[in-house]
């Protein structure tokens, strides 16, 4: 069973990002301030989820919650800041999105920067902790998932419709065939014989 809330503020935020460890596209992060009385039975860390349920659970958070939002932090920005900043910077855009702005933040995972003058917790696995994690997770997920199948349509040999970005054999293997796009991270570790690349 998931926690309603780390901290006995009234607007307590969680936030989550998801696309992390992908070798194309954006990292994005969600933030959500769910009421006191919000429940569901499949609410629970996104990656235990399928698709399917991440799609019909999507609405219903969006519908409840009292404030939500996601940002998308592009690879262009990755590759400048780095993967762990870029992550952060996403979570703070989220954060910012809220209205009202939370009065306290929970964040999945053990890396963050405060955000203004608000006070925040990391939890690890927060996502399967905490119900405000579990649907940001969910939004992250989802906005980015949408993202990638539209930009699948650009570049359809690299499966992006189904991988998402991620290091799968098909990806590697369509970098090996085709090189690489504008929406490829250049500062990952994109094959294991990169050098071979001339990036």
């Amino acid at each position: 069973m998931l926690l309603q809330s780390f901290s006995d503020h009234d607007f307590e935020c969680g936030t989550d990002e998801a696309g992390r460890g992908c070798l194309a596209g954006p990292v994005t992060a969600a933030a959500v301030i769910l009421p006191p009385d919000f429940e569901h039975d499949w609410l629970t860390d996104s990656k235990q989820l399928s698709a399917a349920r991440r799609e019909a659970l999507k609405p219903i958070i969006e519908q409840q919650a009292v404030s939500f939002c996601f940002s998308h932090v592009y690879q262009e920005e990755i590759d400048k800041i780095n993967i762990l900043n870029a992550s952060i910077l996403a979570m703070h855009k989220s954060v910012a999105g809220l209205e009202p702005q939370p009065h306290f933040i929970i964040v999945d995972g053990n890396k963050f920067k405060p955000y203004k003058t608000i006070k925040h917790k990391t939890i690890i696995k927060g996502d399967s902790k905490y119900l405000s994690i579990a649907a940001a997770s969910i939004l992250a997920k989802t906005y980015r998932d949408a993202y990638m199948e539209k930009i699948h349509e650009e570049y359809p040999m690299y499966h992006w419709n189904q991988n998402k970005g991620y290091p799968t054999e098909a990806h590697r293997e369509a970098i090996k065939k085709y090189g690489i796009t504008k929406y490829h991270r250049k500062s990952f570790r994109l094959l294991p014989e990169q050098l071979k690349l001339g990036l």
